[in-house]
């Protein structure tokens, strides 16, 4: 089994989601998206790579390849030309996994849950009083809980020194999801944090024993992020 940083949207959740718990088997497609275009960026801890040949099921392109995992490749809906890799070709591209319910169609990953984080985000105003506003980069934290929310709050935060308005959003959760017949590199970071072997070791051994809070807090100080070769395109998977 091999584990994966999830980031589940809170629109995603609240539009058509499923609340789900820790413990719980769970059936999505995931979308690899170019971190730095979600909330601001920053998501060097939770980033994945995956590698091998890209196959279009659907209209929609694909990888199925190294890492055992089935992920669609995203095309930024903003190019003037599709950018990703064409079938038949192989990639490397590193990037955020993401929840992906709306569009397209493709093969979905099935797991476990083994830790739900609510993520909060730092929004603000894009210019003094203009009540419109934007991630601000990197500032954000997540908090470890038993079951993902059905809907996500917001709070009103104090005037930066800029003089620009804050706020606080819930925008979803990051979730460790581990997969049936795929191996990582945060299974890999897993078990060498834990001090279990990295030869030999039977799959899922780097959650036995441990309890969910643990794992959570665990995999707060790990860091998956590696310098993508080839970054992953924007959301919207169709051709």
């Amino acid at each position: 089994m091999g584990l994966w940083h999830v980031f589940y949207e809170g629109w995603q959740m609240e539009c058509c989601g499923t609340p789900f718990s820790v413990g719980d088997e769970v059936s999505w497609p995931l979308l690899l998206l170019d971190a730095d275009t979600v909330l601001g960026g920053g998501w060097h801890d939770q980033l994945t790579e995956v590698a091998g040949p890209v196959e279009e099921v659907g209209g929609v392109r694909m990888v199925r390849g190294e890492t055992g995992l089935p992920v669609a490749l995203g095309a930024d809906p903003d190019a003037e030309e599709d950018r990703r890799p064409q079938p038949g070709s192989r990639t490397r591209s590193a990037g955020l996994l993401s929840v992906e319910r709306h569009g397209a169609k493709w093969p979905e990953a099935g797991g476990r849950v083994r830790a739900v984080q609510v993520l909060t985000q730092t929004w603000a105003e894009t210019a003094p009083g203009s009540r419109s506003y934007e991630p601000v980069a990197g500032k954000r934290g997540l908090r470890a809980v038993e079951r993902c929310p059905r809907w996500f709050a917001e709070t009103e935060g104090e005037r930066a020194p800029d003089g620009r308005g804050r706020r606080s959003r819930e925008s979803g959760v990051v979730v460790t999801l581990d997969v049936p017949g795929t191996d990582s590199r945060l299974s890999h970071a897993v078990r060498e944090a834990r001090g279990i072997p990295g030869r030999g070791a039977e799959p899922g051994a780097e959650t036995r024993g441990i309890g969910a809070a643990d794992l959570a807090a665990l995999l707060e100080t790990l860091s998956t992020g590696t310098p993508p070769r080839r970054r992953a395109r924007r959301r919207h998977a169709g051709a």
